[in-house]
């Protein structure tokens, strides 16, 4: 039997506009993410290429750091939320470069192992003319993530934790496994999905976000469309998922949640019961890389300062369309001030 966290149980339903949400004591909530580290290579090309087909770049690469657990952390810190970061990365000077990424972002890294012998992730990344991307990695350390980082995931408590799927999945299980012990809020972002993903739900996870795609792959069939996604979630529910996200890009995002979890509510939002359609923002996409890992970040943090389901869904589309105007991964990732010009929102907490 699916088993929710005490922490779900707990939280109470706030306004987007204007609310404040119910932080701890000190009015800074605190997320743990574990996921990967990479440094990222983009190259901004006319059109995304084909089987066999090489594109000319007429601009020269961008390197920064990324990784979708390191992106998570610093979108979380940019948020107003107090981050720890616990992943691997190589001893070469990519890793050292990553650890100070973090830092400078606030970021607590004291949870990254710095892996001997190791090389640190990589991935290359081609975004087209539309901000459409294409993504190839190198897990190199991110790879041999084990039983470490499980433990390091609950060496301090914090009201959110987020796991991201570009590590062994044996350590999301184990993540998992221990965060239903201890009661906490876990936000598992399936991306990719990994061989056996639907058996990490069986037991029990608070929430999953996973885009289109990955719906598909978890529930082992295509999904022909959005208006297909409401349904997908609602499975994906029955599976063992407390609340799930189907993001859709800029359509917004759906919600479900599990037939014995309170339904979300959110004025205007069309959905069958214990589902809802989560509008997007209209904003001038540039670059869509970093989106998602904005999106899931920003869930985490409303979450993590109490606000309601639907109202942090909300919330977290605002950051992912934000996240959207402008190039980069991590150099994308927005503030509150940038998440309300860019799409009118106000950010649902005081930031840093």
């Amino acid at each position: 039997m699916r088993q929710r966290s005490r922490a779900v149980e707990s939280r109470t339903a706030g306004e987007l506009t204007g609310a404040t949400g119910t932080a701890r004591s000190s009015g800074v909530p605190r997320v743990t993410v574990v996921g990967s580290l990479n440094t990222d290579i983009s190259l901004a090309v006319p059109h995304l290429p084909g089987p066999g087909e090489t594109v000319l770049s007429p601009a020269g690469a961008d390197i920064g750091a990324g990784g979708k657990g390191a992106n998570q952390a610093v979108a979380a810190a940019r948020l107003g939320a107090a981050v720890r970061m616990v992943g691997c990365c190589g001893d070469d000077e990519f890793g050292t470069a990553l650890r100070a990424g973090l830092a400078a972002e606030g970021v607590d890294a004291g949870g990254v192992r710095v892996v001997t012998g190791a090389a640190s992730g990589l991935a290359l990344i081609t975004v087209d003319a539309a901000g459409e991307n294409a993504i190839a990695v190198a897990a190199g350390a991110n790879g041999l993530a084990g039983p470490d980082e499980v433990a390091a995931a609950f060496a301090a408590p914090c009201e959110a934790l987020v796991v991201s799927a570009e590590i062994p999945a044996v350590v999301l299980a184990g993540v998992l496994s221990r965060a239903r012990q201890a009661g906490t809020t876990c936000v598992l972002n399936l991306a990719p999905a990994p061989d056996g993903a639907a058996g990490l739900l069986a037991g029990g996870v608070d929430w999953l976000v996973v885009n289109e795609q990955e719906a598909a792959a978890v529930l082992g069939q295509p999904l022909a469309g959005p208006e297909e996604a409401l349904a997908a979630a609602s499975a994906l529910a029955r599976m063992g998922a407390g609340n799930v996200v189907i993001t859709l890009g800029a359509a917004g995002a759906v919600l479900a949640r599990a037939p014995d979890a309170p339904r979300p509510e959110m004025a205007g939002a069309p959905g069958a019961p214990g589902a809802v359609a989560v509008p997007g923002f209209s904003v001038a996409s540039v670059d869509s890389v970093g989106a998602g890992d904005a999106f899931v970040a920003a869930l985490a943090v409303a979450l993590a300062a109490g606000v309601g389901p639907a109202d942090a869904v909300r919330a977290a589309c605002a950051a992912g369309a934000a996240a959207t105007t402008r190039r980069g991964a991590q150099a994308a990732l927005p503030r509150p001030a940038d998440v309300l010009a860019a799409t009118g929102a106000p950010w649902p907490l005081v930031g840093r």
